[in-house]
């Protein structure tokens, strides 16, 4: 079989959440998502000029951090130093980032595995501000018989992807625990995604350096590994797969810090 006709056969599994205004953005990304018509069918009719043929088009104003996203490199920076040791203030500008912005980010193409801690743990959705442990994470994929390796794209369920239209319950699903990170950064995968917020354990501490968001700091800072937010698991979980090729295809948005992303799984 060739590979066209291994990937026409393939089913396709749709990992992004719906872009709307309303939809759950973390406080310091607010407002998050616009979107208005800034031409109409009706500016452009003119049958006596143009025939039947009418036009339409909008206007976005997104935050790159809103909605089903990756963190380019620049994102995070450890006392003001990004991944590989380079100086925030050597290559910021107005326009953003002269090095390790989204354009840099290659498209994700390759395994990826799904730890559904939710269903492990039996329960639709974590606890609130749960934080996910290492010990979870290693139980889960044991169960499961799915093993994380070098190069993967690992992604973690909650269960609060159906909260997608509750922002406030969506502000405080579980995330994944210092421990939890510094466990995925272990297996050296390539990315991390979740269907939450941050990925993080929005809540959580870490008392060693009193930071927040530890992974954050610790696989884009430290590793360059990206995070992917705001995944919706939902269907693939439910369909039983652990494993899938994973495609994530970022924009190229010259120095910004993230960029909106469609990631797919496929499976046989």
């Amino acid at each position: 079989m060739t590979l066209i006709e291994q990937l026409g056969a393939a089913r396709v599994f749709d990992l992004e959440q719906p872009r709307f205004a309303g939809m759950p953005v973390h406080p310091a990304h607010k407002p998050g998502y616009f979107y208005a018509l800034h031409r109409r069918h009706r500016d452009s009719y003119r049958p006596d000029q143009h025939g039947p043929r009418s036009g339409a088009s909008g206007i976005l104003t997104m935050m790159e951090h809103s909605g089903t996203h990756i963190d380019a490199l620049c994102h995070q920076a450890c006392d003001l130093r990004f991944h590989g040791d380079i100086a925030v203030d050597d290559v910021e500008q107005t326009d953003g980032y002269t090095s390790l912005g989204a354009e840099t980010m290659r498209p994700l193409l390759g395994r990826g595995v799904l730890l559904d801690v939710a269903r492990w743990k039996q329960v639709d959705a974590l606890p609130l501000n749960y934080a996910i442990s290492s010990d979870d994470l290693d139980g889960c994929a044991r169960t499961a018989g799915v093993e994380v390796r070098p190069g993967d794209v690992l992604l973690v369920r909650t269960g609060y992807a159906t909260r997608w239209t509750d922002e406030a319950t969506y502000l405080n699903a579980a995330g994944v625990s210092k421990s939890g990170n510094i466990w995925a950064a272990e297996k050296r995968v390539i990315a991390v995604g979740a269907d939450n917020m941050a990925w993080d354990s929005m809540q959580e501490r870490d008392p060693d350096t009193n930071m927040t968001l530890f992974g954050h700091a610790h696989l884009l800072v430290t590793h360059g590994i990206h995070i992917i937010e705001n995944l919706n698991l939902e269907e693939l979980a439910s369909a039983g797969h652990g494993e899938f090729c994973f495609v994530g295809i970022p924009l190229k948005l010259r120095g910004a810090t993230g960029s909106p992303i469609r990631p797919l799984a496929l499976v046989e």
